[in-house]
């Protein structure tokens, strides 16, 4: 009996333990000034200016941070990321952008990211014919020649992400297959398609289609694209796209061997995934897929963020829906963007912390300008996404402008854990590009 009822007081001392945490959770104050770090601005290694970036704190130790830059660059941080030291990294699969950096439970880095085997780019019969996962067993000082996922010539491999199951490290890739990129011929299709690796990298399984419906060639609205997977803390893997004006959601519960028979609609995506942004060539509103590692209120939880104009064309705005029944019911979106309506925020990314379940969205955020000038700003959530707190995270805006004619890039990105937050984000000056990150520590 003595037994049961220390048991019992312990008990009660973790519940209110854990309560207490919460709630000053729920409390905390957001800062509101933030340094910000330059990544890279070198723009003339190739005629590819800096853009793209993608960030990923390792879980192993927080102190350090690896970067993903186009065309070919990987950065590393060992100070959280107040210092960085640059790679160029090559692979007898040639390495072309749209990098993708993620670590597993063990501490290695992978980088993933777009093929070109023959060095020719666009002009070469092998551009984009496969996904090339580099990996690093030293925390991104230096990287291997890489495998690769889908080569399933003559078709496309583009737009791809990566998730690391936290109870196998098995990781886990998802992205487009196009039978022929850019092409306007109705019988060529795009579709989502899904592989493995068990073995941390050193191997992939064969490629798998995992959505219904296909979509067109055109890398436009009527195309599958802006697949992002997460894990579950059972390990069941979820996946959203964007397709016909609407946001598609699949998942897998045996390790990605078999899919959902029957995809379904999360949500209506008003105006589709391609967005027009007044200063930048192109823009996007693809939907981030991410779940609650933590052993907070809101494990299991799933959200899938993404923008689009549902308060017309002058107006692009952050949304969120989520579902706590892995996936079988989904609320209504949330706005995460605070300001009165009127403005643009777009290229929206989202991390979930896995230690404290917040949830923090980066985006770019024009409510504070009535041109193309341009700041970024961080949403947090700490209430599983009913609410959200805006904070402006550059310390000074930028102009976009298309008619530079630069490349400005696809996508942002941020990672959390335990309270280290760092997104990335690419600035404009002209023609020049330059990376950034603002260190954010609660």
């Amino acid at each position: 009996m003595r037994r049961s009822k220390y048991l019992f007081v312990a008990l009660v001392i973790l519940v209110l333990g854990c309560k207490d945490g919460l709630d000053r959770l729920q409390k905390a104050r957001m800062p509101t000034a933030f340094e910000n770090v330059l990544i890279d601005s070198t723009n003339t290694i190739s005629p590819y200016r800096p853009c793209e970036p993608s960030i990923f704190v390792s879980p192993k130790n927080p102190d350090v941070v690896v970067a993903g830059v186009v065309l070919n660059k990987t950065l590393r941080s060992e100070d959280g990321g107040r210092t960085w030291d640059m790679q160029l990294v090559e692979s007898t699969y040639g390495v072309f952008g749209d990098p993708v950096i993620t670590a597993d439970y063990d501490g290695n880095f992978y980088f993933a990211h777009l093929a070109d085997p023959d060095g020719l780019g666009r002009a070469g019969d092998t551009w984009l014919d496969r996904i090339v996962v580099q990996k690093s067993t030293d925390e991104g000082r230096t990287w291997n020649n890489g495998t690769y996922a889908g080569h399933r010539p003559p078709a496309d491999q583009d737009k791809h992400w990566l998730a690391v199951d936290p109870r196998t490290n098995y990781i886990y890739m998802t992205w487009t297959e196009f039978d022929k990129y850019g092409s306007t011929n109705s019988q060529d299709k795009s579709r989502i398609l899904f592989s493995r690796s068990a073995d941390q990298g050193k191997s992939w399984s064969q490629a798998i289609s995992i959505n219904q419906l296909e979509g067109d060639c055109i890398d436009d609205d009527m195309t599958t694209e802006g697949a992002v997977p997460a894990v579950g803390p059972d390990g069941t893997i979820y996946v959203g796209w964007s397709y016909d004006s609407k946001i598609y959601f699949d998942r897998s519960v045996d390790l990605g061997r078999s899919w959902m028979e029957n995809d379904f609609v999360v949500t209506e995506q008003v105006g589709g995934w391609a967005i027009d942004i007044p200063g930048l060539g192109r823009a996007n509103g693809m939907p981030i897929t991410a779940t609650d590692l933590s052993d907070g209120p809101y494990r299991g939880h799933i959200y899938i963020n993404y923008c689009d104009q549902s308060a017309g064309p002058d107006d692009t705005d952050v949304w969120l829906v989520k579902s706590a029944d892995n996936g079988e019911t989904w609320s209504e979106p949330v706005r995460v963007n605070d300001d009165p309506p009127g403005k643009h925020q777009f290229f929206t990314w989202m991390s979930v912390d896995p230690i404290t379940g917040a949830i923090y969205v980066v985006f770019y955020d024009r409510r504070n300008h009535s041109d193309t000038m341009t700041d970024v700003y961080l949403a947090a959530s700490f209430d599983g996404g009913a609410t959200f707190r805006n904070v402006k995270v550059s310390e000074t805006p930028f102009k976009a402008s298309k008619e530079s004619y630069v490349f400005f890039g696809d996508y942002n990105n941020i990672s959390a854990y335990d309270g280290v937050v760092r997104p990335i984000w690419t600035r404009q000056e002209g023609r020049k590009l330059s990376v950034w990150t603002a260190l954010i520590d609660l």
